[in-house]
Order: structure tokens, then sequence, then C-alpha cells
């Protein structure tokens, strides 16, 4: 029972560091941008995907909703996106974006240009039902929707977090063999000492009282 309970918690915390690196790595997808504009959002229950209101700003507000910059956009096999174009700042995910406006004149113009093909990179996802957009960092020229882009950012630091925890895993063994173990090995052995005397004084305890019965069994034979 114990060894499924121990292992649900380890899937259980490998999906939750999953899903968080699945929305806060890079992914580019390459598509077509059709559209781009302005739309004042409702910023509810879904805040958490969203940038900070005032990012980018000078202007601290406390309003639900905002002016947000989207971007449209078509795969080659017809499938659209729908991007938000927010500024990041200093905070999480860092990616210190800065350049929406920029960025926002790129998308126009490239939707402007027949035919041109670009490789939006973002993070997050599209959930419809949550209102939830990925939002773009960069759009890059390609030649076409069969470009091989390789991923060149995530596997350096999914590399770098596999390092970090297989260093992490190799002290804690380290510790556990060192201090652990041994202190575990001590306090067993403690008990079994300990164990060893109650049972050692209930062998003398038997004893006594068995010499005590014998000496009033000769009483009861004199008798």
């Amino acid at each position: 029972m114990w060894t499924r309970i121990k292992w649900g918690i380890r899937i259980l915390l490998a999906l939750i560091v999953g899903l968080f690196l699945h929305y806060t790595l890079p992914q580019r997808d390459v598509v077509q941008i059709i559209n781009t504009y302005n739309r004042i959002t409702q910023i509810g229950g879904n805040w958490m995907f969203y940038a900070i209101e005032d990012t980018g700003t000078g202007v601290e507000t406390a309003t639900t909703s905002r002016d947000i910059r989207y971007i449209d956009a078509v795969f080659a096999n017809g499938k659209t996106m729908t991007y938000r174009n927010e500024d990041t700042g200093w905070f999480w995910p860092p990616y210190f974006k800065w350049n929406s406006s920029t960025l926002q004149a790129e998308a126009t113009n490239a939707a402007r240009t027949p035919g041109q093909w670009v490789a939006v990179t973002h993070y997050g996802w599209r959930l419809p039902i949550f209102s939830i957009f990925p939002n773009a960092v960069s759009i890059t020229k390609v030649e076409g929707p069969d470009v091989t882009l390789i991923p060149w950012v995530n596997i350096i630091i999914l590399s770098v977090l596999a390092f970090v925890l297989f260093m992490l895993r190799k002290m804690w063994l380290q510790f556990r063999e060192r201090m652990v173990d041994p202190a575990l090995a001590e306090v067993g052995e403690t008990f079994d000492a300990a164990g060893q005397r109650v049972e050692s004084a209930r062998k003398e305890a038997r004893g006594f009282f068995g010499r005590i019965g014998a000496w009033l069994n000769t009483w009861r034979a004199k008798r």
C-alpha cells in the first residue's frame, strides 16, 4: 500500500513539473499571420495566465479589463491560432519582453505580405473554454511551412535541469549513506539491545519465580 502511495506521489509531482515546463518553455509555430488587432479583454479567474497588468506601462491599475494586442495566424493545414502580445517585464516567465509594440508592428507587416511564412516563438497554452492564449515572444521570417526548427533553447534548459537533478540525487544518496543510514542503523541497534535486555530480564524473572515455585513445591511435598 505504501509503495503505491509513493509511486502516486512521484507520478503527480512529475505531472506537475511536466505541465509547468510545457507551459513555460518556448515553443515555435510556423504560420502565416492573417490579422492583428487590439481588444478590451476581461481578466477574471484566469488572471494567472496573463501578464501583470501594469507591465511596460509605468502605471499601476486595479481594473479587471485591459486593452490587449492579439495576433491571428493560420497553419499550413488550415488550423488557426490566436496569440496575445503582452510584455512580461521582469516577472515570470523570465522572457524579459518589453517590445510588444514593435512585435505587433512586425506581425502587421507579415500579415500584409502575401505568402509570408513566419515562426512565432511563444509560451503558454490556447484554452478557449478559459479564454487563455499563448503569449507571442518573437516573430522570425522562414522560407516555408516545411522548415526544420531545432529547439536548442529547450534542449539546453532541459539538459541543465537533468544535470542538476542528477547532482541533487547523487548528493542525497551520499548524505543518506553517510548520515541517515548510520543513524537508522544505530537506532535499530539500540532497539535490538533494548529488546535483548527485556528478553534477558524476562528469562531471569521466569528463572527466579521458577525457583520460588520449586521451593514451594518441596514444602508441599513435606506435608
